[in-house]
This record gives structure tokens, C-alpha cells and sequence, in this order.
């Protein structure tokens, strides 16, 4: 009843395909009836030495007719009941899709990506299977029964039908007890399927990793036992699964025996006529089906619950970030403002005191040391996490007031973890915008540094990177990044330490193609390397989530603290660099 309960929103929806399905289902079973009788009248017939051509000629086409009536009817049953299950798979694969991306990055910290393929995949086949597969055992299960019951004890033998059906409540009980234990046995399968996705997606994400530690031998057996836990639970799923049948057969072999005795002594009697009693075992073995059936029903039904279950728990996960009430019909850029009093991440304090402006079209440079808080600032920006204490506001306006998708929509950002796609260069740099030009995708990659790279490819700009752009080198995967947030031409553009993996020369053409390209546009870049700053309006220098140092390069550079040694170390640096390689070469 809870599956059924929690499912009949879609029950509703398809009431009509269901309708026709059942309907047509229904008169299977009615028509199953005929062919079992007509034998049975043939046998007394020929018994009694009473049947004619005609007779015979009359019954058979009998017979002929409820077969091609059997045969449309079945057709027209399957498309109605197990191709609207189909639309069940579609709907809760759209709304698992669609949850996934609202979501906010806390979701994917809990929830694994292996497990949510594992959601979107077995759990929804195991709906469709009780949406089709169940609502057929069900519906047929209860026509059949109840009106091949009805033709025995009505037409056929009272006494013999209620004789034989003596077993049957003791088949129930015994598929109920192992419908209890296939319900924890599958859970505990889902759940270890989950895992071996999650181990699977790792592993090949991390080959190179592990490849490059020699690993794979580690790997392979951490695998194995895995895979034979999943094996494991499969099989103890299967256990329960396979008792249904014999369990079945059993009780309705017991009918059986129970129908010959007491059938004998009838005929003997003169009470039934042989043909009856051949029409009452064919009626009989017709309930087989049934009572397969209402074990195979409470088998799929216990999967159903579990998988919607673990369904349900992923939709009722609410997102961190929430849209305002009443949001602002539009959003333009303006100047920026920080005031965050402080802001927490899982109860531990990681911004305080950020209090900054930033005007419309200049540039933010942000720099300090590793988990100085420099792009837990863009992130908050980015609305990825929401600020605790304090605000940000954007052309005068809090940013929480304006709608997501329009707030991120005016923004460009490249992170420090680039994710490229198993597509061409192409179609990667124009992924904001499908329909963008190949001169326009062109030009973004010209001004990221990365043109010469590509058309040296075999295939250019159809070169297919493969997964996380893996064909790639570190360098080629950030301009890449920052090429496809150029060709959408963003009115902010934050770039996450995206210069890190470049060398000086790439870097410092990247630097003066952002400036001469992005007049009036605002820019914000977090970096490791000053240099990729010293041009930016306003320099600020994190230390343990607040602002040590603040203003142009000039300014610090005349403060002469952390912003300065830094800077002198770093150029310090180069220089010996470029004098080793000059004299090397």
C-alpha cells in the first residue's frame, strides 16, 4: 500500500493507457476460458459417441476465433501497461536530473556520484518494473483467478473447487514470510551496487593516479572484494527471489492431488463426467499463473518500496541555496560590495571581516596563501554557499534577491578543478552557447593562448578530448577553461587560479588580451603568481579568512609586507629561471 500510495500521482496521470490496458487484459482472461471448455465438451462428445462434423468443425473455429482475439488483445495490453511504465522511467529520470542540478555543492558531498548513478539507473528500472511487470501480475493475476474460480464453482463442481483451493492460504502465508526477507536482501543489494558504482567511477576518474603510484595491482584486489560483496548480496537477493516458484508449485501440487482423489470419486459416483474433469484440471492449471503471479507481484512490489525509498530520500534533500520569494525581474552589472561579518562552513569560522568595493568594469585581483579563504570569496559571489553574516551586493542590490540562473548567468567563472567534456575543442569552448560562431570560437581561443595548441592537432577544433578533457595537458585544460568562459563573453568573469599551470610568457599574453578585451567588463582573478595581478585595481591579501593587506600593486609593494616579499621572491625566481635556461641552451 505505501508503494502504491506514493505512486499514484502517476496512476492518475496515465489512467486512461491504464484503463485500455486493463480492459484488454481483462478480456484475455475471458476469452483464456473458452478453449479449455470447448475440449472438454469435444471429449464428452466423442465419449458418448455423439460428435458430428459440423460439431467439430463449429468448435474449432471456436477455438480459432478466441486465439486471434487472445493474439490483438495481448498486443494491445503490452502497449498500455508496460509502455506507460516506460513513462514512469522518463519522469523520475527527468526529475532526478533536474533535482541534481538545482542542487547545491553540499548535496554532492553527501551524496557520492557513483550512488546517484546507481539511483538513476537500477532503482528507476526496478519502478518500471512494478509500474508495468506489477500492475500486470496484479490486474491479470485477479481476473484470472476470479473468474476461472467462479466458472469452476459455478458451472463446473462446487465441492471440487472449494476442495481444491484448501492449500492456497497456507501459499500465502509462506510467499508473505519470504517476501519480508527478499525486501531486506534486495535493500541490502541496492545498496551495495551503489558502492561498486561509486568504487568503479572513482577508479577510472583516478587512473592516471593510480598508474602513476603503481597502484593497479592494489586497485584490482580492492575491487574484487567489491564486487563479491555485491555478488554476495545479489545472491542472497536471488535466494528468497528463487523459493517463490517452488514454494508455488508446491501448494498447487498439493491442489492437484487433492482434485484427482476427490475427482475420481466423483466420477465414480456419476456426480462429473470425465470431460468436466479434464475442463476443471486445465481451469486449474490456469490458476498456476495467478498464484506465480501474486508471488512474483509481492517480490517486485518489496523491490518497488525499497527503490522508491531510496528515491525519495535523494528528492526530499533540500538545496542549501535558496531563490528568493519575490526576485528582481532583472539584473544588470554594477559595482560590487562586500560586507560579510563572518561567514561559517560546518561550524568552523572561515571568512571574518571581508569588507571591500569593487566598481563596475575594473579588476579584482585576490591573493595568499593556500586556505586563505581567496575562493571561498568567489564562491559566495557564485551563490554556491550563501553568506551567514553580512551581505553581497551587486549594482546596489543584495545578490540573494535576484534569481539564480540570472545572477550566474552574468557571470563567467573558471575553477581551480577545470571539468572539460567528452566532446570536440569546439564544442567545449562553445558549450555556453551551441550556436556561437567558429570565428567567435576562434577568437576566444586566440586570446587565451591556446589557437596554435589546437589547429596543431589532426583534427583541429574537432579534436575530441575525451572524459575531463584527459588527452590534455594541465596548461591546455586551463586555457581551454577560460577560452569557453571568454566565448560566452560575461560582464564578471572569475578566474580561480586559472593561470597556475601556464608559464610566464602564456601568462602575461593572457593578462594583456583580458585587458585590452574586457574594457568595462568586470574581472576577478584569485592566484598563487602576482604577476598575473599587478595590473588590477584593487589587490586584496587573504591570511586565515581576512583581509591582511589591500590596493594596488604600487600601494603594496610600498607597504612593504607579505604582498612585497612575495612579489620580490617570485620574480627573484624567474630571473634564475630564465638565466639557467639561457645559459642551458
Amino acid at each position: 500500500m505505501y508503494l502504491l500510495k506514493k505512486l499514484g500521482w502517476f496512476f492518475k496521470l496515465e489512467k486512461r493507457r491504464y484503463l485500455v490496458g486493463i480492459l484488454a487484459l481483462g478480456l484475455v482472461s475471458v476469452f483464456n476460458l473458452i478453449p479449455p471448455r470447448v475440449i472438454g465438451q469435444v471429449i464428452d462428445k466423442i465419449a458418448s459417441q455423439e460428435l458430428t462434423t459440423p460439431d467439430l468443425f463449429i468448435n474449432i473455429l471456436y477455438l480459432v476465433l478466441s486465439g486471434f482475439a487472445m493474439y490483438g488483445l495481448r498486443y494491445i495490453w503490452r502497449m498500455y501497461i508496460f509502455g506507460t511504465a516506460n513513462h514512469l522511467g522518463r519522469i523520475l529520470r527527468f526529475q532526478l536530473f533536474e533535482h541534481f542540478t538545482k542542487m547545491s555543492p553540499s548535496f554532492f558531498q553527501r551524496f557520492r556520484t557513483g550512488d546517484l548513478m546507481a539511483h538513476a539507473t537500477n532503482d528507476i528500472n526496478a519502478l518500471v518494473m512494478t509500474a508495468g511487470g506489477g500492475v500486470m501480475s496484479a490486474v491479470d493475476a485477479s481476473i484470472t483467478a476470479i473468474v476461472t474460480l467462479f466458472t469452476m464453482f459455478v458451472v463446473l463442481d462446487w465441492r471440487l473447487t472449494l476442495i481444491a483451493i484448501l492449500p492456497l492460504p497456507f501459499m500465502t502465508m509462506a510467499t508473505s514470510a519470504l517476501g519480508r526477507r527478499n525486501h531486506t536482501a534486495f535493500k541490502s543489494s541496492q545498496e551495495a551496487f551503489s558502492k561498486l558504482n561509486n568504487h568503479v567511477q572513482e577508479a577510472v576518474s583516478g587512473i592516471k593516479v593510480t598508474k602513476s603510484f603503481g597502484y593497479q595491482a592494489a586497485e584490482v584486489v580492492a575491487f574484487t572484494q567489491t564486487n563479491q560483496e555485491v555478488f554476495d548480496k545479489n545472491m542472497e537477493a536471488a535466494k528468497f527471489n528463487a523459493l517463490f516458484d517452488p514454494v508455488t508449485i508446491t501448494f498447487v501440487g498439493l491442489s492437484y492431488v487433492l482434485t484427482l482423489i476427490m475427482g475420481g470419486l466423483f466420477i465414480s459416483n456419476g456426480e462429473l463426467t470425465i470431460g468436466e474433469l479434464v475442463t476443471f484440471i486445465t481451469y486449474l492449471d490456469m490458476l498456476v499463473w495467478p498464484l506465480q503471479a501474486m508471488g512474483f507481484l509481492f517480490n517486485v512490489i518489496q523491490r518497488g518500496a525499497v527503490s522508491y525509498e531510496r528515491i525519495d530520500t535523494l528528492l526530499a534533500q533540500q538545496s542549501d541555496i535558496v531563490e528568493s520569494e519575490n526576485p528582481l525581474p532583472t539584473i544588470n552589472n554594477g559595482d560590487l560590495s562586500y560586507a560579510i561579518d563572518s561567514f561559517s562552513y560546518e561550524d568552523q569560522e572561515t571568512l571574518s571581516r571581508i569588507y571591500f568595493s569593487l566598481k563596475k568594469g575594473e579588476t579584482l585581483g585576490i591573493v595568499g596563501p593556500t586556505g586563505s579563504g581567496k575562493t571561498t570569496l568567489l564562491k559566495l559571489l557564485l551563490r554556491e554557499r550563501d553568506v551567514t553574516s553580512g551581505f553581497i551586493s551587486l549594482d546596489g542590490q543584495d545578490i540573494r534577491k535576484y534569481r539564480l540562473r540570472d545572477l550566474r548567468g552574468l557571470m563567467g567563472y573558471v575553477p581551480q578543478e577545470q571539468i572539460l567534456f567528452a566532446m570536440s575543442i569546439r564544442d567545449n569552448i562553445r558549450f555556453a552557447n551551441p550556436d556561437l560562431s567558429d570565428a567567435l570560437v576562434e577568437k576566444a581561443a586566440q586570446l587565451c593562448g591556446i589557437y596554435e595548441d589546437i589547429v596543431a592537432m589532426p583534427q583541429g577544433f574537432d579534436t575530441i578530448i575525451g572524459e575531463r578533457g584527459v588527452s590534455l595537458s594541465g596548461g591546455q585544460k586551463q586555457r581551454l577553461a577560460m577560452s569557453r568562459a571568454l566565448a560566452a563573453n560575461p560582464d564578471i568573469l572569475i578566474l580561480d587560479d586559472s593561470l597556475s599551470a601556464v608559464d610566464a610568457k602564456t601568462e602575461h599574453h593572457i593578462v594583456e588580451n583580458l585587458k585590452n578585451e574586457r574594457y568595462g567588463k568586470t574581472t576577478i582573478i584569485t592566484a598563487h603568481r602576482l604577476s598575473a595581478i599587478v595590473h588590477a585595481d584593487l589587490i586584496l591579501v587573504m591570511e586565515n579568512g581576512s583581509i591582511k593587506e589591500r590596493g594596488t600593486h604600487k600601494e603594496l609593494m610600498a607597504q612593504a609586507g607579505w604582498y612585497y616579499d612575495t612579489y620580490q621572491s617570485q620574480q627573484l625566481t624567474e630571473c634564475l629561471t630564465a638565466s639557467l635556461e639561457g645559459g642551458t641552451s
